[in-house]
């Protein structure tokens, strides 16, 4: 049973990877459940103050992820309307993903764009405003991946420390 938590385990670190990249997936919670199924195996010792710690981490940044491209787009002078406009499109993104995995960039950039210009911004103004948004975006899925590549080397790192009870076929 340990082999097949490890293989799992391993597969969700590769998949909270991808979703560091990809709207659909909520690529930190599910490298942590790839750190649980480890830390649930025999071999490996409960740590629930990592586990915990690694969790807290993980929702906060993906709460983050949805926060930070409409703190891009105030930053960059952007008003209510264009942080509203880029919530809209974060959730068109996720809802109505017409342009596959570019709708996450490319609907956030246009939320923010029309939120500015029915706020009856300029439109130099509302291309600064959905260019915060897009610098958002980019800093949320930085984020997110430097988190989950650290997942994996953490999940490699503890698999090799009890590789010795963990890969036992006796």
């Amino acid at each position: 049973m340990d082999i097949a938590l490890l293989i799992l385990g391993f597969l969700l670190m590769l998949i909270g990877i991808l979703g560091s990249f990809l709207p659909v997936l909520p690529g930190p919670p599910i490298s942590w459940v790839g750190l649980l199924l480890l830390y649930l195996t025999k071999a490996v010792p409960d740590n629930w103050w990592v586990l915990g710690i690694t969790f807290v981490l993980a929702i906060t940044i993906t709460i983050l992820d949805y926060v930070i491209p409409a703190m891009g787009t105030k930053k960059f002078g952007g008003s209510k309307a264009g942080m509203w406009g880029t919530i809209v499109g974060l959730l068109v993104a996720i809802f109505v993903p017409v342009f596959g995995p570019f709708g996450i960039i490319i609907w956030p950039f246009v939320g923010a764009l029309v939120g500015e210009l029915l706020n009856k911004a300029n439109k130099k103004t509302a291309m600064k405003a959905a260019f915060g948004s897009f610098l958002g975006f980019l800093t949320g899925t930085f984020m997110k991946f430097v988190l989950t590549v650290a997942y994996a080397i953490f999940y490699v790192y503890i698999t090799i420390k009890y590789a010795g009870d963990l890969f036992t076929f006796a």
